[in-house]
């Protein structure tokens, strides 16, 4: 007869739960691997209360944090970035217009730290025109950012 135990996910385990989850396991997987990796522990009522207590916590600093995103996009989305650069032929950049720059710019037009890989950019920009760069912000939010490229004076 195979005993059971009741356990508080405290790590994502694969094909049983997710941290904070309260899970019926047999006593051998909860005793023998679970208890001992620190993937779990005894589903007692302050165990259970504590885990509720930190990811009411956690709720509270994402919301934060997602409100913070929000508006960072939403000054995001009002800027236009300006760059001149030298073109030849069919309106062909020398060089190219590449992700740190466009971080740098916006580093510069919005005081905030910006993060190169975040901007989702499959090559860089290598010809005059108007292009749409999006820039993750965080999961679930994306801000999307004008970059004007311009031919530099004499070279028309």
């Amino acid at each position: 007869m195979a005993t059971k135990m009741k356990v508080l996910l405290t790590k994502d385990v694969e094909h049983l739960g997710v941290a904070g989850d309260i899970k019926e396991v047999s006593g051998g997987y909860g005793r023998n691997y679970l208890l001992p990796q620190g993937m779990a522990v005894i589903a007692t009522r302050g165990a259970i209360k504590q885990a509720e207590e930190r990811l009411s916590a956690q709720r509270k600093r994402e919301a934060v944090m997602r409100q913070e995103a929000q508006v960072l996009a939403q000054r995001m989305a009002g800027v236009t970035l300006t760059f001149v650069e030298r073109v030849g032929e069919n309106d062909r950049l020398f060089g190219s217009v590449t992700a740190s720059d466009i971080a740098d710019k916006l580093h510069a037009a919005l005081g905030v730290e910006i993060d190169r890989r975040r901007i989702e950019l499959d090559e860089p920009i290598k010809r005059i025109g108007d292009f749409v760069v999006h820039y993750r912000v965080m999961t679930g939010v994306i801000a999307e950012v004008k970059v004007v490229v311009n031919a530099a004076e004499g070279n028309a």
